[in-house]
């Protein structure tokens, strides 16, 4: 079973050519990503509508890379999957749009892949990561932790109530002069930092449940910066530093208070995360901490498969193909790009956000 993924949500153009064997694991034939800092690097963070037009320009030739690196051609692609939300609702347009016309052309299914959902599925690429775990999804426009029974069989245990974790990283790096994208450069940064010069709040540390937030975080970071009045590159690696353990210390905590939350007792224990700031290793290291300590297998993708890719749309494609969850083509047709869309709908009494665009993510 052989699936095109489309990724489109944010500034990365990707497309990857997945095939899923019968035994249910995974072969990644190639997978392309397009990503230039640059276009935004004025800007200080990603501009939706330079995005959508660097999709529109460059989706066609990274599909045609794909393509050929797999060494397959359209008529040996069983699907295309698409991410079809949430994110900039331009580019997911522009990767949903081109999807529909390839499925069109050479009459493939078409699968709608919320991009929540390709993250949530994608340790399962490359890991032994069989159902039920726990997934911490952090990355530039999420922060949840989401108990994962099965496909499609989600529960969302916590999430921010204010900014993402990846969003975090990348205004400190702003704020710091260091650059786009944050957490690289964060951690980058942290590597000759002290984590013990400052002692940034423990935010929500008296608040039940494991939601995260990470606003006050972000002002103590701007406190301390703005409290010289020419920081030295000391200054800058130490605040980086001890932002970052102040970070990976407040997901690991809301985790394990997720951790004595979940359904399942009886089950193996996994603790899988995803999301373009699971590849931060600190984070990771204190994680790996917090599951051998309560008894936990932690599973991460490589980090290259943290990051926004078309390989986990592929898949996640693929799994739900397999799965018989493939919608008839002409309701395929008629689905929208969204700009939000929960993988899991909150807990009742716990929605945040809302309007006419719905609940955010």
């Amino acid at each position: 079973m052989v699936v095109l993924g489309i990724e489109t949500s944010c500034d990365d153009t990707a497309a990857s050519v997945v095939r899923r064997e019968g035994d249910g694991g995974c072969k990644i034939l190639s997978d392309e990503v397009w990503t230039d800092h640059g276009d935004h690097a004025a800007f200080g963070g990603v501009v939706p509508e330079i995005a959508a037009r660097s999709h529109v320009e460059r989706l066609d030739v990274t599909i045609e890379k794909a393509i050929g690196a797999s060494g397959l051609s359209f008529d040996d692609i069983d699907a295309i999957a698409a991410t079809a939300g949430p994110g900039l609702v331009g580019g997911v347009m522009v990767g949903l749009t081109t999807a529909k016309a390839i499925c069109l052309a050479h009459s493939k299914p078409l699968l709608a892949i919320n991009h929540l959902e390709g993250h949530a599925l994608s340790a399962r690429m490359t890991e032994a990561a069989g159902f039920p775990y726990l997934l911490l999804l952090i990355s530039g426009g999420h922060t949840q932790l989401i108990w994962v029974a099965g496909l499609a069989d989600y529960r969302r245990l916590g999430t921010t109530i204010d900014d993402a974790a990846g969003e975090a990283f990348d205004k400190t790096a702003k704020l710091l002069g260091l650059g786009q994208p944050g957490g690289p450069r964060i951690e980058a940064a942290a590597v000759t930092g002290r984590a013990d010069r400052y002692d940034f709040p423990k935010p929500l540390a008296r608040r039940a449940g494991c939601d995260f937030s990470f606003s006050g975080l972000k002002t103590a970071v701007r406190e301390a910066a703005q409290s010289m009045a020419a920081p030295s590159q000391t200054d800058i690696a130490d605040i980086a530093a001890s932002f970052q353990f102040a970070a990976a210390r407040h997901l690991a905590q809301r985790t394990e208070r997720a951790m004595e939350m979940a359904p399942a007792k009886d089950e193996p224990r996994r603790l899988v995360i995803a999301g373009g700031v699971a590849a931060n290793s600190v984070i990771k290291s204190m994680l790996s901490s917090v599951c051998e300590c309560n008894g936990w297998t932690l599973i991460a993708p490589p980090p290259k498969y943290c990051t926004d890719n078309g390989a986990m749309i592929a898949w996640a494609g693929a799994e739900r193909l397999a799965a018989g969850m493939a919608p008839p083509i002409t309701e395929a047709l008629s689905l929208a790009p969204r700009a939000r869309w929960p993988l899991a709908p909150p807990p009742e009494g716990a929605e945040i956000g809302g309007g006419r665009k719905g609940p955010k993510a």
